[in-house]
C-alpha cells in the first residue's frame, strides 16, 4: 500500500544498477583519461586557472550542502535532507563540468612544495582521488535507493556515503588551497 497517497497501490522499484554501473564507468574514465592528456595548446580565450578556483568553490558549497543535509536528517526532516542533497548534486555536477574542461585546457599543475608540506599535499590528493571515485557509485546508489523507498537499504549505504562525500569535498578544497601558489 501507498502509506503517502493512502492508496492500495505498490510502488513498483525501479533498477537503477545498470545506469549507476554505465555512468560511474563513464566519469571515472574519461577523469583518468583526461588525467593524462596534455591539455589545449595555446589556449587563450580566458584564463583557465579560474577553474580549479570554481572546483574549490563547488566542492566547498557540496560540503556546506552536505553538511546541512546531514543535520537535516539527524532531525528527521526528510524532504530539506532531500533538497540539501539534491543541491549537493548539482554542485558537484557544476564542479565535475569544470574540472573536466581545466582538465581538457590545461596541463597537469605539479605540487611545488617540500619536505612535510608535500607528503601531506601528496596523502590528501591520493585519498582524495581514490575516496571521489568511490563516492560516484556510492552517491548514486544512495539516491536510487531512496528513491525506491527502500529507507532501510539507504541508511545502510548513506553512513559510508555521508561521512565519505564530506570527505573529498573538504579535501578537494582543501588540495586547491595548496595548489594554488603553483598555478
Amino acid at each position: 500500500m501507498d502509506m503517502e497517497n493512502g492508496s492500495n497501490q505498490y510502488k513498483q522499484k525501479r533498477n537503477y544498477r545498470p545506469a549507476i554501473i554505465t555512468i560511474s564507468i563513464i566519469l571515472i574514465g574519461a577523469i583518468m583519461i583526461l588525467s593524462g592528456m596534455p591539455g589545449v595548446e595555446d589556449f587563450d580565450l580566458f584564463d583557465v586557472t579560474i577553474l580549479p578556483l570554481l572546483n574549490a568553490i563547488f566542492n566547498s558549497f557540496t560540503f556546506l550542502f552536505l553538511l546541512c543535509a546531514l543535520i537535516a536528517i539527524l532531525k528527521r526532516k526528510v524532504n530539506v535532507h532531500r533538497r540539501f542533497i539534491y543541491a549537493a548534486f548539482l554542485t558537484t555536477t557544476l564542479f565535475l563540468v569544470t574540472y573536466v574542461a581545466h582538465h581538457v585546457l590545461a596541463e597537469s599543475t605539479s605540487y611545488g612544495g617540500s619536505g612535510f608540506m608535500a607528503v601531506f599535499y601528496y596523502f590528501i590528493l591520493i585519498t582524495h582521488i581514490v575516496l571521489a571515485a568511490a563516492i560516484v557509485p556510492l552517491a548514486l546508489t544512495s539516491v536510487a535507493r531512496a528513491w525506491n523507498m527502500e529507507n532501510e537499504r539507504h541508511k545502510r549505504i548513506a553512513r559510508w556515503t555521508m561521512p565519505l562525500w564530506l570527505y573529498v569535498s573538504f579535501t578537494g578544497v582543501l588540495v586547491y588551497i595548496l595548489i594554488s601558489p603553483y598555478y
